[in-house]
């Protein structure tokens, strides 16, 4: 039943749900238009507003750009590829291979949510060599393990309630931190945990699509070679000169990048002994970094594979602007704040993580980043939990508080299984060489979607923080 439901959605999906960039321009309109009946504000005000915030997302985009091709840089390593191989000798049907690649994928995340694209890379792999994979089914599965990332040690909403002196305090909305103790470290966020890691592979077990013609990628790839592709060593070795020559000497130099490794590693141990176990997106891109030249032990060689990882990120490239874009109306019109006023005005002693939640699930479809998002309506959401927990001790008030901000980080983090958003991370890598597009995958989304829902409504109403 399950399975012919999951097939259902898929069609329909297929049949209505434009390229994730025509997504991203109808959501622009729709969002202008909102502004300007609900916000009060004139079309010329909103237009200001979305050229506002076009530009807003470069520096998160150019991160993001980096985390994708130094991951996959990473993977292409001689290293990565002999630990797929022996990972392809105990993981040997489909069945195992959505298993796996959904609970590798939800611990993976655990640490950050940039290393999807590890996960990405192994199911690329073990879908080149192991036959009978639904290719679109498996990629939906890398794109809903992802999803574990709000619970784990990137979760920005809970590190930014523990950073000294954010905005939130700054404004007066908050009077001191709350420790990640008080958030990633309670009974409700160990709860979540485990719903990814442990509910969300067997229930992508459940969800496999039983179709007759199985969309397979070797059968989707647009170049069919029977000619092996050169290994990185060989086309490196290809490039040099036929006499020898200082520049190939550098080029193939490896004390000259191991020095250089060396120095950032001495930095990255220094980040970590200065700031504690902190990530963020430049010190993880930095290891990324370090660690390719590392493997790859040699400029040219590095040079190569990071030439191999950045043939597919134009998605990225163009896509990001429009959605900064989108955002830059619901900050710059008020409307964020509007829509976080009406529902918190709704909210009881009762319901209000539930209001929290759909609050933040709501408003990511126009603002998909968890800090960004937070920005917009964080401040009312605690303004409304700060009214309704009046007279109780400031201990308690903190849990109010983290519940009702972890409910929006589930809310906003959940809704990502229906907004193509973050596939940008996803199709650069498993997208490479076929045609494939949101459609494709986001129908094997849905009913994770409503479970998840479900199960989470239950969980940041009833588990005790």
């Amino acid at each position: 039943m399950l399975t012919k439901l999951g097939e259902r959605f898929t069609i329909i999906f297929q049949k209505y749900m434009p390229d994730a960039f025509v997504f991203a321009l109808i959501l622009t309109l729709i969002t202008g238009l909102s502004a300007y009946i609900w916000s009060g504000k004139n079309i010329m005000e909103i237009i200001v507003a979305w050229y506002d915030g076009f530009w807003s997302l470069l520096e998160f985009g150019m991160q993001i750009v980096l985390i994708i091709i130094t991951g996959f840089a990473i993977a292409l390593s001689p290293v990565i590829n002999r630990g797929i191989d022996i990972l392809t000798s105990y993981i040997k049907t489909p069945r195992q291979v959505y298993f796996f690649v959904t609970l590798i994928g939800a611990l993976l995340s655990l640490v950050s949510f940039g290393w999807i694209v590890i996960t990405c890379v192994l199911a690329r792999e073990l879908a080149l060599r192991i036959k009978g994979i639904n290719y679109p089914f498996l990629i939906a599965c890398v794109y809903f393990s992802g999803g574990s990332w709000v619970s784990g040690l990137s979760s920005s909403i809970p590190l930014l309630l523990g950073t000294e002196n954010n905005y939130l305090i700054e404004a007066g909305v908050l009077t001191e931190t709350i420790s990640t103790t008080t958030t990633l470290g309670s009974p409700l966020n160990v709860a979540m945990l485990a719903l990814y890691v442990a509910f969300a592979p067997l229930l992508i077990v459940f969800l496999i699509p039983k179709e007759k013609k199985l969309t397979q990628l070797e059968d989707m790839l647009e170049v069919k070679s029977s000619q092996k592709e050169k290994s990185i060593k060989e086309e490196a070795s290809s490039l040099n000169l036929s006499f020898s020559s200082l520049s190939d000497r550098l080029n193939n130099n490896f004390i000259l990048q191991f020095s250089i490794v060396l120095i950032g590693l001495i930095y990255i141990v220094y980040h970590f002994q200065t700031n504690g176990f902190e990530l963020n997106f430049n010190i993880m891109i930095f290891i990324f970094i370090m660690v390719g030249l590392a493997l790859h032990k040699t400029p040219m060689r590095y040079v190569i594979a990071m030439k191999r990882s950045s043939t597919n990120i134009s998605g990225v490239l163009y896509q990001y602007p429009f959605y900064a874009g989108i955002m830059g109306i619901m900050i710059h019109t008020g409307l964020g704040e509007e829509l976080a006023n009406l529902l918190a005005s709704t909210a009881t002693i009762d319901n209000y993580p539930f209001f929290a939640y759909v609050t933040g699930g709501f408003v990511n479809f126009a603002i998909p980043s968890a800090g960004g998002e937070f920005a917009v309506v964080g401040p009312s959401i605690i303004n409304a939990v700060s009214e309704i927990g009046t007279g109780l001790q400031p201990e308690e008030l903190n849990k109010m508080i983290s519940r009702a901000s972890l409910s929006v980080a589930y809310g906003e983090s959940l809704t990502n299984l229906l907004q193509p958003f973050f596939l940008l991370l996803v199709f650069p890598i498993m997208g490479k060489g076929i045609k494939i597009q949101a459609r494709d995958v986001m129908g094997y989304l849905v009913l994770p979607f409503l479970l998840f829902f479900l199960i989470q409504s239950i969980l940041i109403t009833y588990i005790p923080l």
